[in-house]
């Protein structure tokens, strides 16, 4: 019920639903009478003015460099670890026609097993993914597939990043594993690194796609899909860190690490 809840508030408030709505509202309230009307046109130029905003470039790489907190893995001087481990995330095909039907990666998984499989190359250490069932099968087809990574643990009943740590550390810790590299997009590294500190674990960060100073453009101040959608996974990065806070001081949402 919980993660159904927050996908649902996810999807309402976050772009670029809750600008549209904004917007819809304004639109609604223009002919209900004087007072309303002022309304509806601030409604209506604040959704369309902060949809605007948040898909160009510009805006959606302040948002990211706000939320990426952990800094690059210096691959050149890795440190101690027992495990990798690489986090699920959109982009899983269950079934790829041009992979003969078998399960296959894409967008920010496949950024993410890319990575992952750099480093594992680079340490020989095991790997664990962790994820839906769905995007677990995709994970360890396309990691022996097309990085000759195997897999050694699966943990595929997860939902979000809470449930990854929670599910992952019972297997990591039953293998004796203290310490991980653990892999995900820069945006998502910081919270993730926290849910698994809570869970009792070690853990050294190790982000892939993180933001670097771009070139000046004029262009990055026009608006395309790409930066909105930069801006809502950023946007959900800096909202999701403050609830998690909330939740776990309220004891709604806690991890209790095993001893």
């Amino acid at each position: 019920m919980f993660v159904t809840l927050k996908t649902l508030l996810r999807t309402l408030l976050l772009p670029p639903t809750g600008p549209l709505l904004l917007a819809f509202a304004g639109v609604w309230l223009l002919g209900r009478g004087a007072a309303a009307r002022r309304l509806g046109f601030a409604l209506l130029a604040a959704g369309l003015g902060s949809l605007w905003v948040l898909s160009t470039p510009a805006v959606a790489d302040r948002l990211a460099h706000a939320a990426e907190r952990e800094p690059a893995l210096d691959i050149t001087r890795l440190p101690q670890a027992q495990a990798i481990v690489i986090l699920g995330g959109a982009g899983e095909r269950h079934a790829a026609p041009e992979y003969a039907g078998l399960p296959a990666a894409g967008g920010d998984l496949l950024e993410r097993l890319a990575y992952g499989a750099y480093v594992a190359h680079r340490t020989d250490l095991p790997v664990l993914v962790s994820g839906n069932f769905s995007e677990t099968q995709a994970m360890r087809t396309a990691l022996a597939r097309d990085f000759g990574v195997t897999v050694r643990w699966v943990e595929s009943d997860s939902r979000d990043t809470f449930e990854n740590a929670q599910y992952a550390a019972r297997i990591l810790r039953a293998a004796g594993v203290q310490r991980i590299l653990l892999v995900t997009h820069a945006t998502h590294e910081y919270r993730a690194v926290r849910e698994f500190e809570a869970c009792g674990l070690s853990v050294v960060a190790a982000p892939t796609g993180v933001w670097a100073p771009p070139e000046p453009n004029p262009m990055r101040y026009l608006p395309n899909v790409s930066a909105l959608k930069g801006s809502t996974a950023a946007l959900y990065e800096l909202i999701g860190d403050v609830a998690r806070r909330a939740l776990a001081a309220l004891n709604l949402r806690r991890h209790t690490p095993e001893r």
